[in-house]
């Protein structure tokens, strides 16, 4: 078995990992590479491999940096089977939806703008033909994907269906496991459930976003959530949160049910202003059953887990008509609206007329990249730039670091020492999805731990030994 670090290697974006094993060639993820545009335009556009030689893809979820590609491959000729949860099937189908939207109106602008044709990288064609691919699979249900090799996924606690994959393959001398960690989730996360590692693996690929820090306690972000809260409605301002759409809106919904219901919070609106988060939450609630029943606020709602996003409070706006309303609307309230870096969409419309009011609170809840709107939000800049003109930044600026849905360095290792403890075959330990300060941190600590560990430069290959 031979593998090849095409995507996410010493990098945080485009995942993907070609695996050739007998005659065959499979597609670990598919993943959109994120950043400046000129800097990332000519990898999003190159596939990983020629799309008619590829022959299954194995894909851990939905975020677009593991999946945003795949309509791309589809596009151009790829026509096998995408295996994945049905929940991850199940996202894909509305986050690939809206990436390609954003493909075709940045294409339009740029055409405009630079008066010559500008084609997306997809279109929504594309999106349909590869929901027709996707195979949704169960936790820990062995799939036959090609002859002689398998694969298995696990819950890896990251998101909504996420998933460990294990892959093997019959050799000619043997077999071979692999393991393939996609995102590592944190342990006690709200709504999902916490990662399972995988056991019998003869090496495994292994995330590092975080392989160099420690998150704050995950009950510590629901109770600093309460104060940003009360203290804004105290001033009759609002809470504007840039949020993530899928996973992030979600936790944060639940949080602020959970702390609503506990009287921790006033009763204000809370304004769900995002087509996608929307969208995306009803995918939620269709997947009820992979809740984390460890949850106490998750079993008190039994079989009626769906209403845990839908309470007296919370408001999912429908139409642009809706979004522009909130404007003329008095009193405290909490907005939660895409971007999570405030890059695009409806948050940038929130903040041109509210963060000048120094009633309202622009609270921060996810990693900011540098050169970004929410970075400078964070950095408090006296004044910051929306829609081409300068907003004075005078809203308090609240910042919550426990919301990651990553796991910290500690939660790397403890991942990791259980494979190894129910693999007592496993041999090299690949790291990717990481930059290179956390890569080196994480390599160091694992070395010293007895592991034998790289982090492979991009298009890397190497050679896995059969058993």
């Amino acid at each position: 078995m031979d593998v090849i670090f095409h995507g996410a290697a010493r990098e945080v974006t485009g995942s993907c990992h070609i695996v050739r094993t007998r005659g065959h060639t499979l597609l670990l993820d598919c993943g959109l590479f994120q950043g400046k545009r000129g800097a990332v335009q000519r990898k999003n556009i190159t596939p990983p491999a020629a799309p008619e030689q590829v022959d299954a893809v194995l894909l851990s979820h939905a975020h677009i940096d593991h999946a945003g590609r795949l309509p791309l491959l589809v596009r151009l000729g790829y026509r096998g089977p995408i295996f994945a949860t049905a929940a991850t099937r199940d996202l894909c189908a509305v986050m690939l939806e809206d990436a390609a939207h954003i493909q075709e109106k940045d294409a339009e602008f740029l055409s405009r703008r630079r008066r010559e044709h500008f084609a997306p990288l997809y279109g929504q064609d594309d999106v349909q033909r590869t929901r027709e691919l996707l195979r949704g699979v169960r936790y820990g249900e062995t799939v036959p994907v090609l002859p002689g090799v398998r694969a298995r996924f696990v819950d890896a606690g990251h998101i909504l269906g996420s998933a460990s994959v294990v892959l093997e393959a019959d050799e000619d001398d043997g077999p071979v496991r692999l393991g393939f960690s996609g995102d590592i989730g944190r342990t006690g996360l709200a709504i999902v459930r916490d990662p399972v590692p995988p056991a019998d693996l003869d090496a495994v690929i292994m995330e590092s976003t975080y392989g160099d820090r420690l998150h704050p306690d995950v009950g510590d972000a629901k109770t600093r959530l309460a104060a940003v809260v009360r203290e804004a409605a105290a001033r009759g301002g609002r809470v504007l949160v840039p949020a993530f759409s899928v996973g992030r809106t979600q936790e944060l919904v639940y949080d602020l049910h959970e702390l609503a219901s506990a009287d921790a919070i006033p009763r204000v609106p809370i304004i769900i202003d995002s087509p996608l988060a929307t969208d995306a939450t009803r995918v939620f609630r269709n997947h009820t059953e992979l809740f984390d029943d460890a949850e106490p606020f998750v079993r008190r709602f039994d079989a009626r887990r769906a209403a845990l996003f839908d309470f007296p409070l919370v408001e999912y706006t429908v139409s642009v008509e809706d979004s522009k309303a909130l404007a003329g609307r008095r009193g405290p309230m909490v907005v939660i609206a895409a971007s999570g870096m405030a890059e695009s969409g409806r948050i940038l419309h929130h903040l041109l007329t509210g963060a000048g009011d120094p009633r309202n609170t622009v609270l921060i809840v996810s990693f900011q990249a540098e050169h970004t709107l929410g970075r400078r939000i964070v950095e408090r800049r006296p004044v910051i730039r929306v829609f081409g003109e300068d907003v004075p930044l005078r809203a308090q600026v609240a910042v919550i670091n426990g919301y990651s849905a990553h796991a910290d360095r500690t939660g790397l290792e403890r991942w990791l020492a259980e494979v190894r403890e129910h693999s007592p075959r496993l041999g090299s330990v690949f790291l990717v999805h990481g930059e290179a300060a956390a890569q080196q941190a994480l390599a160091e600590s694992l070395a010293r731990a007895g592991y034998r560990v790289d982090a492979p430069a991009p298009d890397t290959r190497v050679t896995l030994p059969t058993r």
